[in-house]
């Protein structure tokens, strides 16, 4: 066997003596502080742990009233598009009763003026008739007629084209 291999006896009471002195030195100075260091250690750990979970129950918290707030945003959204899809038909009936209201206005407007075009052409024809009977009555006659006459046989005539 080599020699660093072999075991002497006053070695090994050496190696005893250098390990018991090393024990007691590192109890009486370097325990302490090493404990002290292993408990601030776990604390901070045990904190930073802490710490992320109340951060992530405070995300999660975020996140649901995140969800909420997008949930009621497109509700709003839809009743907003809903509502402005109501006042669309609206005023498009409006429009289109408006519309008819003024159609209707212009219809009586053109038939009145009709009505007056028609009763200003006959009352220009009645003139006309009349002059024309007149003017056939004082040829077929050979004189003038008096006022009487004239408004007795034009009335006459007039009448007569009524009926007919």
């Amino acid at each position: 066997m080599p020699a660093f291999l072999e075991l002497s006896p006053g070695l090994v009471i050496w190696t005893l003596v250098n390990f018991s002195i090393f024990a007691f030195i590192i109890a009486k100075f370097a325990w302490k502080p090493m404990m002290t260091a292993l408990t601030t250690r776990e604390t901070a750990i045990r904190e930073a742990i802490e710490n992320a979970d109340r951060a992530n129950a405070e995300a999660q918290n975020v996140l649901r009233e995140s969800k909420e707030k997008i949930a009621a945003a497109q509700t709003d959204v839809m009743n907003i598009v809903r509502d402005g899809k109501v006042q669309a038909e609206a005023i498009i009936k409006r429009a289109a009763d408006e519309a008819e209201v003024v159609k209707q206005q212009k219809l009586t407007e053109a038939t009145r003026e009709i009505e007056r075009q028609k009763e200003d052409a006959i009352k220009e024809l009645r003139a006309e008739v009349s002059n024309l009977v007149v003017d056939a009555t004082e040829k077929l006659l050979g004189r003038t007629m008096q006022g009487d006459d004239h408004k007795r046989i034009v009335e006459g005539y007039i009448n007569e084209l009524q009926k007919n």
